[in-house]
This record gives structure tokens, C-alpha cells and sequence, in this order.
């Protein structure tokens, strides 16, 4: 016997039961009899329980008017389990509904408002899946918003015109819509879009009603099943009210964003108001800075500073040649600041010319005032800058007149010297160098020509009062004398002058150095040959084919005895077998004599040992030496041939350092 069977107490054969019903009982007393169904009923067992009491009666052979109590109350107990049954159902679609409309009266997210509802409507109805989709006004369909169960991706992605499908015909007649087999259903309009979603997914019975904003349907709630079903008429009201509440879901969403947009529309005004208010507050402010720094001989950077402050970014002044050239350009041309990226670009020009950039960095919002500002600022600037480029012309004039002086020779007074020179912040007992630079682009005629001579010199003299030089223009070129940084060679300093110069001219230009003075003071008089040296120099990268560059005359190997005006032989000897030489002085070894020999003999290690009589892993050891101390390229054919010149012009000279 299952457990859903009910023992009872049985009652003695003989007798009738005692009649204890009142007059409803209808016959025979029915109190005991409703006893096992009342346990069915505290237990909430199944339907199918309550016939286990019935026949079990009819099984042991219970009075007739014993089974027909039983029955009756068999039949009030299944009213009674239906009623509780109904009653909560009736308490759990109250109580989705009301935490529906809990969440609608918080609503933070439509979508999580949305997809609650249907997950709720599909718990309820008990639907394998429930969906919600959308009208789009812009392109005349409808949508799918929400699904709930689904596991078609076609059927999540679909898009339905509008009249199509079962959606379609709730949304034309504004009222609920059911089928228990969509595709024998003939009443709406079928697509193969539509049938081919709804078959991906597998639905049968589809259950359908709008969800309406006053008059108008803005989409459809539906629940369906995968198989063959019948909905009933509170399964219909429930689904409307979970419509009802997400249409409400929809408008209050909607109002909400109105709102939002329109706070946020207001509080745009009044940013623009108070923007407005600070803009002119700022382009008052920086007006009195720029006329204060005017007034008080303000520099180029100190403007920078003010409108930094005053505009709230970071501005600085740029070289021509370090600014963007395109926005350099329009803003010249156009005469106002130009966005460039996240920067701002203000040309600072005179005349047609360019004299650098105010760059505002990272501000790509500038305000129209803030952009005049700027604007201001550059004219400013230009006016700063052609004010210290006439006192900064009368110092190179100053300058060149003292070059020019050391050139000629004609103040050989070191105490004079030093007061000239102290008096343009330069100091002459400082080694310096010699360079002789020149424009190698062809002019179109002599007024061009000219110009960029004029070009050369002015950036030129403007390169060595910055660096605490001198310069001068001479021999068709320009001529400098520069101080030699720590650590920096004659070379080194030629090309960089070369590339700064060329970048600021815009042009080629070439610069051949001296190599290092010191002492111009006691002997002013080198300076003259070092320009000598340098112009050499000069030439000899341009027959080279080598324009642009710069270079030293130590750069040039033995050819640079050629080209040096002092002839420094011991130098060249020094550079280029020092270390050869002062090895064997310190340790008493011959590896000149050794080099020599190994070069008078074709540069065979064999032949080499036996010109010095000795085996020949001594003359491999020697030579593995000689190339620890001159570099591993020391045979190749250039090095080779400096290395052998060197070696005959020490040992001629060996003679004469010796007496």
C-alpha cells in the first residue's frame, strides 16, 4: 500500500453508524469519514491520494452508506484543496506583482526591471519561455528586448515588422492573443523570418498581450510553451498585469531620462553661465599681467608663465623648428590659434617671419576667449622678442667686432682682452674652438643669397651668446668662437653646430673646426691660424661631397696633417701609435720595432720572424698585443695606412727628439 493510503479505525459489523450529522449530512454521520481527508489535505498530498481512502473502504467491504460518506467527503476535501490551491496561487502572482511593482517604484535599470518581469511571468504561468519585445519608432519594426528560457540565438535577434506575426496582431487589435499550435494558426500574418525563429526555438502555444502607454501599444509580453497547450483566462489577466507593469516600467524610464536630460540641459547653462562669467574675469587678468610684464621688461617665458596661470594649462614658448610646422603655418597665415591635437598653436611672427610658437598644452576644449587670449599673448610675445632682438643685434655687433679683432690680431693686450670679452660673459682662458660654417644651397640670385647669409649670421650670433662665444661674418660664411664643453671633442661640437645651425636656417650648412685653444689671451694671434685650419677643413668636407656635416681635422687621419695649418706631426704620431709607444717605454718591450717590420714584410707573421730573429708565436704574441692596445681593427687598409705613416714619421723624427 502506498503512503499515500489512510488507515482508519475500523467500526463493529452489526448496526448502522450512529447518525450524528445535522441535517446537511445528507445521511449516515460523516465526521469520521472526513477525518483521513483532512489529513490529505495538512499533508497537501496530490489528487490521486484521495481515492486511496474510497477504495480501500470498497476493498474491505464497508457499508454502502459508508462509501457514499466517504465519496462526499472525498469531493468537499478535493473543493477544499482546489480553493487553497487557487488561494495561493491568487498569494504568489499578488506577491510577484508586488515585488514588480517594488522594483518599478525604485527603478534604477530598465533592462533588470524588464528581465524580472519576465522571468516572473514565465515562473507563474509556468512557461518553458517568456519574451518581451519593443516597437522602434525610427525603423517601423518591433524588436526583441527581453527573453527569458530561450536557446535560440536567430529567435533572441529577431526583428518584426510591423502587422507580422502573432505580435503583430495583438499590436493592431490592442487585446490579449492565444494559440495553442502557431503554425496551424492562420489568423496573423506568418514570415519565414518569423517561422524560422519561432522553429528554431521550438514553440508551440504562444500566449500574447500588449502592453499599452494610453492608447498605444509600444510591444508585446508573451509567454509560450514547446508543446500544445491551453491558457486560461487568469493566466491571461496575469500576463497583462506583468504588461501593464512593465509598460509602466517603460514610461516611468523614460520620464526619468526626459528629466535627466533636461537637469543636465539646465545645468549646461549654468556652466556656460558661470564660464562665461570666469572667461571674462581671465581675459581681464591676463590684460593687466601682459601689460604689467610689458612695462617691467618682461621675457618671452615670463609671458608663458602668466597665461599659464591665467588659462589654467601649461603654456610654453617653442622654436620654429621644434613647433608643428603644418599648425604653425595656418596659424601664421590665418592669424589665430590653431588646434593641433590635444594642443593649441599660436604663431609668435613680425613682419612676415616667424620667431617661434605659444604652445597651450593639453586644453583641446579652449574657450573662444581663451583662444583670443592666447592670441593676444603671441602678439605680446612678438613684440618681447623684436625688442631683445635689437639689443641682442648691438651685442653681436659687439661680439663680432672682438672676433673680428682676434682674427686681424690687432688687440694683442691680454688684460684688454680679458675685459671685452668679460664684459660679453666669455672667458678666453677657457679652451675653445674655431669653426667656419657656410650655407652650401644654391641662392636663385644675390638678394637671396644674401638673405640667407644675413640668417646664417643671426643664428649664428644668437648660437654664441647663448653658449658665451663669439661670431663673426667673414669670407662669405660665418665664423665662431665657442667654448669646448668637458668631455666633448673638436668634432663632436662641429656637428652638432652643424645640425643647429642647419635646422635653424632652415638650410644645409657645413662647419669645419680647429682643434682645441687655449690660453687666447697670451696668445690671441692662434686664433687667426685656427680659422685657417678650420676653413681647410671647411673645403675639404665639401670637396668630399660631405655638406651639412661638420668635422675636425683630426677627423681625416694623416690627411689631417694636410689639412692642420701647425702641421702637428707629434700629434698625429700621438693619436695614432700613442699607446704602442708609451708600452714599450713603460715596460722595455719593441712593438714598434716589431709593427715595422711586420709591415716591411707584407704583413706575414713568417716573414716577420725572421726579419727580427725570433719564433714566430713571439711575433703572434706581439701583434695579439698590438691589438689590444690600438683596436681590433687595426689591419684593416685605412687604419693600416695611418698606422704606417705614423710609424715613418716617428721614426724620423726619433732623431730630432732625441738631440
Amino acid at each position: 500500500m502506498s503512503s499515500d493510503h489512510v488507515r482508519f479505525t475500523e467500526r463493529p459489523a452489526a448496526g448502522p453508524e450512529p447518525a450524528t450529522g445535522g441535517p446537511d449530512t445528507g445521511g449516515p454521520a460523516t465526521g469520521s469519514a472526513e477525518a483521513p481527508f483532512l489529513e490529505l489535505l495538512a499533508r497537501g498530498a496530490p489528487v490521486a491520494a484521495y481515492e486511496q481512502p474510497v477504495l480501500l473502504a470498497r476493498a474491505e467491504g464497508r457499508p454502502a452508506e459508508w462509501i457514499d460518506a466517504l465519496e462526499r467527503a472525498r469531493l468537499l476535501a478535493l473543493r477544499v484543496r482546489a480553493e487553497l490551491e487557487g488561494r495561493r496561487r491568487r498569494e504568489a502572482e499578488l506577491s510577484a506583482l508586488f515585488e514588480t511593482a517594488h522594483d518599478l517604484a525604485g527603478l534604477r535599470d530598465l533592462d533588470s526591471v524588464l528581465q524580472a518581469i519576465v522571468q516572473r511571468a514565465r515562473s507563474l504561468l509556468g512557461t518553458d519561455v517568456a519574451y518581451l519585445t519593443l516597437n522602434d519608432p525610427d525603423r517601423g519594426d518591433t524588436y526583441m528586448r527581453v527573453t527569458e528560457g530561450s536557446v535560440s540565438a536567430r529567435f533572441q535577434q529577431l526583428r518584426l515588422g510591423m502587422g507580422e506575426g502573432l505580435g503583430g496582431l495583438v499590436a493592431q487589435t490592442a487585446r490579449p492573443y492565444v494559440t495553442d499550435d502557431y503554425f496551424k494558426d492562420n489568423r496573423f500574418q506568418h514570415t519565414g523570418a518569423i517561422d524560422a525563429g519561432v522553429r528554431d526555438e521550438g514553440l508551440v502555444a504562444i500566449l500574447g498581450v500588449p502592453l499599452m502607454l494610453g492608447p498605444h501599444v509600444i510591444g508585446v509580453l508573451f509567454a509560450a510553451d514547446r508543446r500544445a497547450r491551453i491558457f486560461e483566462r487568469e493566466q491571461i489577466a496575469l500576463l497583462s498585469s506583468f504588461a501593464a507593469l512593465a509598460a509602466a516600467a517603460i514610461d516611468s524610464a523614460n520620464l526619468l531620462a526626459e528629466t535627466r536630460s533636461a537637469l543636465a540641459d539646465l545645468e549646461r547653462a549654468n556652466e556656460i553661465i558661470r564660464d562665461r562669467s570666469a572667461v571674462i574675469e581671465r581675459a581681464s587678468e591676463v590684460h593687466d599681467r601682459l601689460a604689467e610684464l610689458v612695462l617691467r621688461g618682461g621675457g618671452v617665458h615670463d609671458v608663458a608663465a602668466a597665461v599659464s596661470e591665467v588659462l589654467d594649462g601649461t603654456v610654453d614658448f617653442t622654436e620654429t623648428a621644434a613647433a608643428p610646422a603644418g599648425a604653425l603655418e595656418a596659424s601664421r597665415a590665418e592669424g589665430h590659434a590653431v588646434r593641433h591635437g590635444q594642443d593649441w598653436i599660436a604663431a609668435v611672427a613680425a613682419g612676415g617671419e616667424l620667431l617661434g610658437a605659444l604652445v597651450l598644452r593639453g586644453h583641446p576644449d579652449l574657450d573662444p576667449v581663451d583662444q583670443r587670449t592666447l592670441e593676444r599673448a603671441a602678439m605680446v610675445t612678438s613684440l618681447l622678442m623684436l625688442a631683445r632682438r635689437s639689443a641682442a643685434e648691438a651685442e653681436q655687433r659687439v661680439r663680432g667686432e672682438l672676433l673680428d679683432d682676434l682674427l686681424d690680431a690687432r688687440a694683442r693686450d691680454p688684460r684688454l682682452l680679458r675685459e671685452r670679452a668679460a664684459r660679453l660673459h666669455a672667458d678666453l682662458d677657457a679652451t675653445h674652438v674655431v669653426l667656419a660654417a657656410r650655407l652650401d644651397a644654391p641662392a636663385a640670385d644675390a638678394e637671396q643669397e644674401a638673405a640667407a647669409r644675413r640668417r646664417l649670421w643671426s643664428a649664428a650670433s644668437h648660437l654664441a651668446a647663448t653658449q658665451q662665444g663669439l661670431a663673426a661674418a667673414r669670407d662669405g660664411g660665418t665664423v665662431l668662437l665657442l667654448p669646448l664643453p668637458q668631455g666633448d671633442s673638436a668634432t663632436d661640437l662641429a656637428r652638432r653646430i652643424a645640425r643647429h645651425l642647419g635646422t635653424a636656417v632652415n638650410e644645409a650648412v657645413t662647419v669645419g673646426a680647429s682643434a682645441p685653444l687655449e690660453h687666447l689671451t697670451a696668445r690671441p694671434d692662434t686664433v687667426t691660424a685656427a680659422y685657417e685650419e678650420a676653413r681647410r677643413c671647411l673645403e675639404a668636407l665639401r670637396l668630399l661631397g660631405r655638406t651639412g656635416d661638420g668635422a675636425a681635422a683630426q677627423d681625416f687621419g694623416f690627411l689631417g696633417l694636410l689639412l692642420a695649418g701647425d702641421r702637428d706631426i707629434a700629434g698625429f704620431v700621438d693619436r695614432t701609435i700613442g699607446e704602442v709607444i708609451a708600452y714599450d717605454e713603460r715596460r722595455g718591450t719593441d712593438l714598434i720595432r716589431t709593427l715595422e717590420a711586420y709591415f716591411a714584410s707584407g704583413m706575414s707573421p713568417a716573414r716577420t720572424k725572421d726579419e727580427l730573429h725570433v719564433h714566430v708565436n713571439t711575433v703572434a704574441q706581439r701583434l695579439e698585443r698590438v691589438g689590444r692596445l690600438l683596436g681590433e681593427d687595426w689591419q684593416t687598409p685605412a687604419r693600416a695606412l695611418e698606422i704606417q705613416l705614423a710609424l715613418r714619421l716617428h721614426r724620423l723624427s726619433a732623431p730630432a727628439l732625441r738631440g
